[in-house]
């Protein structure tokens, strides 16, 4: 039947709908398209896909791609346009001239701007801004490559993966720690995405990619210049790096760390017969053990300096949790004693002291800024941070954040009783007044105390919230 559409039916296998492929959203296209990709790479472990190129300039390819940029909105970049300069301009046409590059292959990514972020230590953190036109580029790429790879991922890496966030790296941790494993090797490793060599990257994208039209495109985006301090950097002999802030950058950063994945999950590697397990998000990763011996430690740093990597020496700490408390993806986890039940003890994961303070900082700077919004815009803005924050740090049965829900609730009484007593000349409306009891009941401002898991409903954007407690910057733009 010409006019029928296959579908992922239950059992797995593609089954017949009554509808011409035309009259499908391009929402269900794409995911048919990426389900194909997936069974077929989820089948057959050592295929290389040898015809992808055509699938990036797939009409409804690109359209789902610029439906992603725009929903991230971001700042323009080297070329100035931004996404309502592309409404304006008109986005099917757009898009047709986007895709004409791309399939006569005269595509040429521009250079990437770069701004330098400020961290909470005083250092600077590298934040790549490509532009728009290779944002959509960028997106429909990994739209195509990312089922393949993700039928080889481990269920040890938690970032920057569909349906995967830092709870589940958080659980994972958690009952690796109730099963015993409790020594363990937090890791950091030396501005990885800044040092990621590209032969060996492009080794490892070749293991499943051999279409070297799409391998040529990737090479483009990890070759394009750098634009900072009005002037260009890197280029064609760049031979490293891949910026932060591209689309496909936290794609491929997992792909070439998945290399370190298999071979501790392998079983016939030195961690799986000591039974070291690791948990990843993204660069960053930790080692778990009942125990962890010297050789254990040694082979990591081998491999990973192998991979032309580095461990920073200074974060990276090899320690006893039932003894020494740690922090991973903005949570503290410690081996705390019952507070009602002498000598229980019981595992704790809550907000660490750094995200409870750039919380408190995001919240000072944004009413440092808004001396004269209404009561209701502040409760609105004021919401947004804090319910994305609740969500990143309530993980159902397995952390505590009610000691940092009073502290926050503490810190905003304080806090709003001062910024309207002092607004302005002229007394404000809530001039001597419990100013966060009257947002809370009048303009519904969030109560941290009283805002559980199950009300959350808003659902929160995990990689940009991790970054927000976290510091990390690579997110796409």
């Amino acid at each position: 039947m010409e006019n029928d559409q296959e579908k992922v039916g239950a059992n797995g296998q593609y089954e017949l709908i009554g509808r011409r492929r035309s009259e499908l959203p391009d929402a269900e296209r794409l995911q048919t398209l990426q389900g194909k990709l997936y069974q077929k790479a989820k089948q057959e472990k050592r295929y290389k896909f040898y015809v992808l190129y055509d699938k990036v300039f797939i009409p409804y390819v690109l359209r789902e791609a610029w439906k992603q940029v725009k929903s991230n909105a971001g700042a323009p970049g080297i070329d100035n346009v931004s996404v309502e300069e592309v409404e304006l301009y008109g986005v099917s046409k757009y898009l047709s001239e986007l895709g004409d590059e791309l399939r006569k292959q005269t595509y040429q990514p521009h250079a990437v701007k770069r701004v330098m972020i400020h961290k909470a230590n005083g250092g600077e953190r590298p934040l790549g801004i490509p532009t728009v036109r290779d944002r959509i580029a960028q997106t429909a790429c990994k739209m195509i490559i990312e089922p393949i790879f993700e039928a080889d991922f481990k269920e040890s890496s938690h970032g920057f993966r569909p349906e995967r966030s830092s709870k589940d790296a958080m659980t994972e941790i958690k009952a690796h720690l109730k099963s015993g494993k409790t020594e363990v090797v937090d890791a950091d490793i030396s501005k990885y995405f800044d040092t990621i060599p590209h032969v060996k990257l492009m080794i490892a994208l070749e293991e499943r990619l051999s279409d070297k039209r799409v391998l040529k495109l990737i090479k483009k985006w990890l070759k394009a210049p750098i634009y900072e301090d009005k002037q260009f950097k890197g280029g064609k002999k760049n031979k490293q790096g891949t910026p932060q802030g591209g689309v496909i950058s936290p794609l491929l950063s997992n792909i070439y760390l998945h290399l370190l994945d298999r071979i501790v999950n392998h079983p016939q590697s030195m961690f799986y017969k000591c039974g070291v397990k690791i948990v990843r998000y993204a660069d960053d990763f930790v080692l778990m053990g009942k125990t962890i011996p010297n050789e254990v430690t040694d082979k990591l740093e081998s491999l990973i300096s192998r991979m032309g990597l580095s461990l920073n020496k200074d974060k990276t700490r090899q320690l006893k949790a039932t003894e020494t408390s740690f922090d991973f993806l903005g949570f503290t986890v410690r081996y705390s004693h019952d507070l009602f039940i002498k000598g229980k003890r019981y595992w704790e994961i809550i907000p660490s002291k750094k995200s409870e303070q750039k919380l408190r900082d995001k919240v000072r700077s944004y009413l440092a800024k808004h001396g004269h919004s209404p009561a209701k815009t502040i409760a609105n803005d004021l919401n947004m941070i804090i319910r994305g924050w609740l969500n990143y740090f309530s993980i159902e049965g397995v952390s505590y954040p009610q000691m940092s829900k009073r502290r926050l609730r503490y810190y905003l009484s304080t806090k709003l009783h001062r910024y309207f007593n002092r607004k302005s000349q002229g007394k404000s409306r809530l001039y001597r007044h419990k100013a966060f009891e009257v947002l809370v009941s009048q303009y519904g401002l969030i109560d941290p105390t009283k805002y559980s898991f199950r009300q959350l409903t808003v659902k929160a954007n995990d990689e940009i919230f991790r970054k927000a407690v976290c510091g990390k910057t690579a997110r796409t733009v």
